[in-house]
């Protein structure tokens, strides 16, 4: 499973929940009303990979506003349709490049309930709130945008709905669709395959779970908001990562890009344990179990400033304290990405693991844990469900690994951001460097478990209506 160096944080780890454990009002912002909807887009396509068979199919699009008002893209959805090669077959979606930016742009695949000859599949592109909105009359430049299959053997598209040989320069395609608020405003899906056809699956989460959401709109590390809605920002001392390292709470920023709040965790160093200064946010109250948690986070490869190659861990995880030795009500569900590498990996590496328990002298540990050796550099939408028989983590939107009953939590976990270095052997330079991680949201919805389809739905719903925070989730 994990490497011998992990035995030596989770005590620490733990011990930092306990630390930051009290009960804490909650105060929810008032609503506000969202942006009209317009009447009307159009989707523009064309083909940057013209082969019946590709490497990769590479549809490119523009949506324009044809309207009167003004459109949010984060109400927009596009769908492209294809046939799969085979029923079993996986793909993975990838942005090249896009005028909106990638990191704004999502790509989550879908299946048709009435699957025709040129169809069974869709590719669906949403955008989030960073992405802004259209002006009558614009639109939103190139998105070059493509997928593949997951196991990268050349895939056929000559028999794909949506896909058009002949378009290499772009143009109006009624092929691909376009809704606004729900409702389909331009294109023609294959037959019986509406995007607001009933059979598709749903999209609109229960209303009445009780939910935790927080769009992270703060003014720095002191506002008061941050300790009345729950939350605590690390400043005691203790694991995990390098001995002598503090915990900076002024290294928790927030900031506005392109009108959507986004909450940055700092992290530097210049060589040593006195140097480090690590960042955590965590939930004062232990009070989250089953349900639903999601949140969008933006994983960095390269450091903000400074010589690259530390041993670096940039999370998003629950967890509770270790209340003794390999005690069996211990739970920890974990995203960690280790840009560098550490734990024995040479390169960079995505981690979800699920905890049942440990003991750290001598270490031993009960987990499960899938893995991906690759660049997650970028905003990528992470969520977890846990309900009575699994733990399943899905990353934008594909399903990443499913864990066993063994692991389910027995008691409430906080939630928890940190990002933190695991030793100094990655790079050996003085010269001071520092890494970012960033946080758009987080949401957890008690008791429910939602489809990523369904998540990003609901956090859609949050932001049109301008609900910055919102917490009745129930405490213990």
């Amino acid at each position: 499973m994990r490497k011998t160096d992990r035995s030596r944080i989770r005590t620490a780890a733990a011990a930092a929940v306990t630390v930051a454990l009290g009960c804490t009002a909650l105060t929810a912002l008032p609503a506000t009303a969202g942006a009209a909807a317009a009447d009307g887009l159009v989707v523009q396509y064309r083909t940057s990979a013209s082969g019946a068979t590709a490497d990769q199919s590479e549809p490119w699009l523009k949506v324009r506003n044809t309207g009167s008002t003004s459109v949010p893209l984060s109400n927009v959805k596009v769908r492209y349709y294809f046939k799969a090669d085979s029923a079993s077959t996986a793909y993975r979606f990838a942005c090249s490049w896009a005028v909106k930016g990638c990191g704004n742009i999502t790509g989550t695949f879908g299946t048709l309930a009435d699957p025709t000859a040129d169809a069974d599949r869709y590719l669906e592109i949403t955008f989030t709130s960073g992405a802004g909105s259209l002006a009558p009359g614009a639109d939103t430049g190139d998105m070059q945008l493509r997928f593949h299959r997951a196991d990268w053997q050349s895939l056929r598209q000559s028999d794909d709905y949506s896909f058009g040989a002949e378009r290499t320069a772009y143009g109006d395609w009624s092929r691909i669709t376009a809704q606004l608020g729900g409702v389909t405003a331009w294109g023609e899906a294959p037959g019986g395959n509406g995007p607001t056809d009933p059979t598709d699956p749903p999209t609109d989460p229960p209303a009445d779970g009780p939910t935790l959401f927080d769009d992270f709109d703060y003014s720095g590390h002191t506002d008061p908001r941050i300790a009345a809605h729950g939350w605590s920002v690390r400043s005691n001392s203790g694991g995990p990562g390098v001995p002598g390292a503090v915990w900076a709470p002024e290294n928790v920023t927030f900031s506005s890009q392109s009108g959507n709040s986004v909450m940055n965790l700092e992290t530097s160093t210049a060589g040593t344990g006195a140097s480090t200064e690590q960042t955590e946010i965590l939930t004062q109250a232990m009070k989250f179990r089953n349900g639903t948690y999601a949140a969008r986070v933006k994983f960095s490869d390269a450091p903000r400033s400074g010589p690259d190659g530390d041993h670096l861990v940039q999370t998003f995880f629950t967890i509770n304290d270790l209340r003794a030795p390999m005690a069996d009500d211990y739970a920890e569900y974990d995203f960690e990405y280790l840009p560098n590498g550490g734990w024995g990996e040479p390169a960079n590496i995505l981690y979800t693991t699920s905890w049942e328990t440990y003991r750290p002298d001598p270490w031993e540990a009960v987990n499960q844990h899938s893995e991906a050796r690759q660049s997650y550099a970028g905003w990528h939408d992470l969520v977890l469900t846990i309900d009575g028989s699994a733990i399943t983590y899905y990353i934008d939107g594909q399903h990443f690994g499913t864990h066993g009953a063994a692991y389910l939590p027995e008691r409430p976990m906080s939630i928890n951001f940190n990002q933190w270095l695991i030793d100094l052997a990655g790079q050996s330079s003085t010269t001071p460097r520092s890494y970012d991680q960033q946080v758009d949201y987080v949401l957890h919805v008690k008791d429910q478990v939602l489809s990523p389809a369904q998540v990003s739905a609901l956090v859609g719903k949050y932001r049109t209506a301008g609900t910055a925070f919102q917490d009745t989730v129930p405490a213990g």
